[in-house]
């Protein structure tokens, strides 16, 4: 992979991490487009580098609720950052068991897998479709509400499926209000991308050597860059109803990503 090539799935992956539109659905397409060969553990790696970096532009973002989490944990107190964390963590258990126990099947899926990306890509948009047209949402995340949203995010790990757009539109799906759904959508992810991380670094499945440190190295800059700017305009999307637009565009791109696998090949 080019410093260039490296660039572009960098900025890929901080606009699609957070609109509704599958970022690795984006990347292995990407990927295909641009003739990337890597091995799947590598193209894993650089999968989770970018990640990586979207999770903390996503800190950065809501560093305010972070803290106030944070001093509600420590304060020992049956508090209200005490129980939404709790929450978070809740969440956090149908993926974090999928990737504990199915870590190798998942890699060959991150690799080009095209045609599992449009099928999904279609799915995403339906999803979207459906949750747009909620109306009753100002409800507050429940326990159950974390579980099941949880389930959405766990699903969500198979490329072409928005994980983004699967929580969010579940959350909104169940009558909790727009704007803490997106909260609790980008928050819930943190934990686990940085538990991700950890693991492979203890289990030395992060190789670093001198010629991908650099490509990796940009590709994480302009993930988080662009990730800052992705972040806040999907706030104000959720915020005004406008997931339907994502639908559309998860069909045609699921549509040509499916023409491109049957037939572009």
């Amino acid at each position: 992979m080019s410093f260039i090539e490296a660039i572009i799935l960098g900025i890929i992956q901080g606009l699609t991490e957070f609109l509704p539109v599958s970022s690795s659905g984006h990347l292995e397409l990407a990927k295909a487009l641009l003739g990337d060969t890597s091995l799947p553990q590598e193209s894993m790696m650089f999968t989770i580098v970018l990640h990586l970096a979207t999770a903390l532009s996503t800190l950065v973002i809501f560093r305010a609720e972070v803290s106030r989490i944070i001093r509600g944990i420590f304060q020992f107190s049956n508090n209200d950052e005490l129980q939404f964390s709790i929450k978070i963590v809740i969440s956090m258990v149908p993926a974090a068991a999928i990737g504990f126990l199915f870590s190798d099947e998942m890699e060959t899926l991150f690799d080009r897998q095209i045609l599992l990306v449009g099928a999904m890509l279609w799915l995403t948009g339906a999803l979207l479709f459906i949750a747009d047209q909620a109306r009753h949402t100002d409800k507050e995340v429940s326990y159950s509400h974390a579980i099941i949203v949880g389930i959405a995010q766990a699903i969500a790990i198979l490329p072409g499926i928005s994980r983004s757009g699967a929580t969010i539109a579940t959350s909104v799906l169940l009558g909790i209000d727009r704007t803490k759904a997106a909260s609790f959508s980008f928050l819930m992810v943190v934990p686990l991308i940085l538990g991700k991380v950890a693991k492979d670094i203890l289990d030395d499945g992060l190789h670093l050597y001198d010629e991908n440190l650099m490509v990796l190295g940009a590709g994480f800059v302009t993930a988080f860059i662009t990730g800052l700017l992705a972040c806040q305009w999907m706030i104000k999307l959720v915020q005004n109803a406008q997931l339907r637009y994502f639908s559309y565009y998860c069909f045609v791109v699921g549509g040509l990503a499916i023409s491109y696998s049957l037939y572009g090949q």
